[in-house]
């Protein structure tokens, strides 16, 4: 597994931040799709997931997370749909192929880097979804998984 540092440069997101199961994923990736469709903005990028804990620290009805998908244009903020700018940000990132619900490793093995490399972990983990589960078989799946960080 190839692990790198990089920068994600500043950028304009609509999201739903969520407690709960993450069944619920698609329905909120359909939602937000549908508010930036109805709205007239345009996607720049892949959508990702901000994941606050994990289904190894609270039960799943606690699980708490954002889906979101990088936008460009104003739109006023609508039922669960809102806007943020994110700054830009220092990442350590990796590629990874398959379900989903097997990822947890490569969470494990970005953390172990950062700790042997001199990183400091500054936020929740990220996950961008390169490949659509609708057209990609499950064990082909693309996700980029990322921390941000800071050099110690």
């Amino acid at each position: 597994m190839e692990i790198v540092e990089k920068k994600i440069g500043k950028r304009q997101v609509a999201y739903i931040k969520y407690k709960g199961s993450y069944e619920e994923v698609p329905i909120l990736m359909g939602e937000v799709v549908g508010f930036i469709m109805a709205k007239g903005l345009q996607i720049m990028g892949p959508p990702f997931g901000v994941y606050f804990n994990s289904p190894q620290e609270v039960p799943v009805e606690k699980l708490m997370y954002e889906i979101a998908m990088p936008i460009s244009g104003e739109a006023e903020e609508e039922r669960r749909v809102k806007i943020k700018t994110i700054p830009e940000q220092l990442v350590l990132s990796t590629i990874y192929k398959g379900p989903y619900s097997e990822c947890g490793s490569t969470i494990g093995a970005l953390v172990q880097y950062a700790y042997q490399n001199g990183y400091e972990i500054i936020g929740p983990p990220m996950e961008t979804y390169i490949s659509d589960p609708n057209e990609t078989p499950e064990d082909d799946l693309l996700t980029e998984m990322c921390f941000p960080v800071m050099k110690k």
